[in-house]
C-alpha cells in the first residue's frame, strides 16, 4: 500500500477512537459558509396508525427566493445580468409503517424587466429560455430503526455529489440511497443514475443528465462528536474510481476560543479515457474568538500528464473552493497548490465573511502558467429562522497574463430567501 495512505488510514483510525463533547459543526469552504444557510431543511414527519392518514398529516414545505447576480467582465465578453423569482413548494406524507413519501417542485423565472436580454442575460438563475420548472424531487422513503431507504429523485450532500445551493435551483439527483445512524456515525451507499442543476455544463438547460452507462455506484461512512471523519469511494461508471478522507476536531479550548483543524485526501483513477485523474492533498486551521474566526486552507494537485481533476456533481468537498474559483478551473496538466485565507464575523443576526484565495498553476506540457486570485465579500442578515436576506461580491483577477483574460471579473449577487 502507498505509503502517504497507510499513514493517512492510522491517523484516521487514532481520530475516531474518541469523541466526548458535542459542538456545532463548522463549514469547511468559503463556499460551504457563504451558501448553507439557506438551504430548505428536511422536516421531520409525523407517524399514523393507518393508511388514511398518511395523506391526512401529510406536510406542506417549502421556499420563496428572489436573486440578482450580475457580471461585470474585463475582457471583450458582454457583461451579463439577470434577477430571477421562484423557490420550492414540497408535500410529504406523514410515515405510516415506514414508508412515506414525498414531492417537490423547483421553479425559477427571470423577471425580463430587470434581466439581460439575448447577450446580456446572465442564464445561470433559471436558463437560456429565461425559465425552469421540474418535479426536482419525487421519491419513496422507508425507515425502520436507525436504518433508511430512499428511491428516487433526492436531494443528496456527500463530497462528490452534493446540493450546491448556490444559485436559485439546488442539484438533485434521480438515487437509490440507503444509511444507517447511530450514536454520531452515519454510513451510507447508493447508485446515482442522473443529475439535475445549475452544475450541469450548460445548467439548467440540460435538464436531467444521465451519469455513465449504469450511473455512480458509492459508499461512505461519516462521523461527527468533536472529532470529525469521513471517508468515500466513488465508482463513476466509464470515467473513475476516487477515494475521498478527511478527518480533524473542533476543540473548544474555553467558552469564547475554539479551533478547528482539519486535513483531506483526495485520490481519483481515470477510467475509459475520461480525462480525470486526480491526487490531491489539503489542510484547514482555524481559531474562532466568540463571533469572530480566523482561518486558512490549502489545497495541492499533483501534475498529470493531459489530466485533470474532477469535484463531482456539485461544488466539491476542497476545503479552498471559493464562489467562483475552484481548483479543477487550473487543474488540467499542470500542479496546483491553492491557498485561501478568511475572515468570518457573527453577531446576533448579522454574519461578515472575506476571504483571498491565491490558485497558482505551474507550467503545463506547453509551458504555459496560471495564476488567479479571487476575492469574496459576503453578507448576510438573518430577518429571523425563516428570512434571510445575503449579499455576495466576488472579484476575481489573472494575475498571469498581461492582457484581460475570461478571469478577469467582477462578480455581485442579492438573494432574498424565505423558508416555510
Amino acid at each position: 500500500m502507498n505509503s502517504k495512505i497507510s499513514i493517512l488510514l492510522m491517523a484516521l483510525l487514532s481520530v475516531t477512537l474518541y469523541g466526548e463533547t458535542e459542538v456545532q459543526q463548522r463549514s469547511d469552504s468559503v463556499r460551504e459558509a457563504v451558501y448553507e444557510i439557506g438551504k430548505l431543511e428536511e422536516k421531520e414527519v409525523s407517524v399514523v396508525d393507518n393508511f388514511k392518514n398518511m395523506f391526512k398529516n401529510g406536510e406542506i414545505s417549502g421556499q420563496l427566493r428572489v436573486a440578482y447576480a450580475g457580471y461585470n467582465h474585463k475582457d471583450s465578453t458582454p457583461d451579463t445580468y439577470a434577477t430571477a423569482i421562484g423557490g420550492i413548494l414540497k408535500y410529504e406524507l406523514a410515515e405510516y409503517k415506514g414508508f412515506n413519501a414525498g414531492i417537490a417542485f423547483y421553479a425559477s423565472k427571470d423577471i425580463t424587466w430587470l434581466s439581460g436580454s439575448n447577450t446580456h442575460r446572465n442564464t445561470e438563475l433559471s436558463s437560456s429560455e429565461g425559465e425552469d420548472e421540474d418535479l426536482s424531487e419525487a421519491y419513496l422513503n422507508y425507515r425502520t430503526g436507525n436504518f433508511n431507504f430512499r428511491a428516487g429523485r433526492q436531494v443528496l450532500n456527500t463530497p462528490l455529489a452534493d446540493s450546491d445551493d448556490i444559485r436559485m435551483i439546488q442539484n438533485t439527483f434521480e438515487a437509490y440511497v440507503a444509511s444507517y445512524d447511530n450514536d454520531g456515525w452515519q454510513l451510507m451507499a447508493g447508485n446515482i443514475q442522473s443529475w439535475h442543476g445549475i452544475d450541469l455544463e450548460n445548467g439548467l438547460d440540460d435538464g436531467w443528465r444521465k451519469i455513465g452507462n449504469n450511473g455512480v455506484n458509492f459508499a461512505g461512512a461519516k462521523y461527527y462528536d468533536m472529532w470529525e471523519f469521513q471517508s468515500w469511494y466513488y465508482n463513476i461508471s466509464d470515467s473513475l474510481n476516487a477515494f475521498y478522507v478527511d478527518f480533524g476536531v473542533e476543540y473548544p479550548i474555553n467558552d469564547s476560543v475554539t479551533i478547528h483543524t482539519m486535513a483531506q485526501y483526495l485520490n481519483e483513477e481515470e477510467l475509459k479515457n475520461s480525462g480525470n485523474s486526480a491526487s490531491i492533498y489539503g489542510g484547514l486551521f482555524e481559531v474562532v474568538f466568540g463571533g469572530l474566526g480566523i482561518n486558512v486552507s490549502y489545497n495541492h494537485a499533483d501534475k498529470k500528464q493531459d489530466k485533470e481533476s474532477f469535484s463531482g456533481f456539485g461544488g466539491g468537498t476542497l476545503f479552498t473552493n471559493m464562489d467562483m474559483m475552484i481548483l479543477d478551473n487550473i487543474s488540467k496538466d499542470r500542479e496546483v497548490n491553492a491557498i485561501v485565507s478568511g475572515l468570518g464575523y457573527n453577531h446576533e443576526n448579522i454574519s461578515l465573511i472575506y476571504a483571498y484565495g491565491d490558485f497558482l498553476g505551474k507550467a503545463d506540457s506547453n509551458g504555459d502558467k496560471a495564476h488567479i486570485v479571487e476575492q469574496n465579500f459576503n453578507i448576510e442578515y438573518n430577518v429571523n429562522d425563516e428570512f434571510l436576506v445575503a449579499f455576495i461580491y466576488v472579484l476575481s483577477e489573472d494575475k498571469q497574463n498581461a492582457l484581460k483574460t475570461e478571469y478577469d471579473y467582477d462578480r455581485m449577487q442579492f438573494m432574498i430567501n424565505y423558508n416555510f
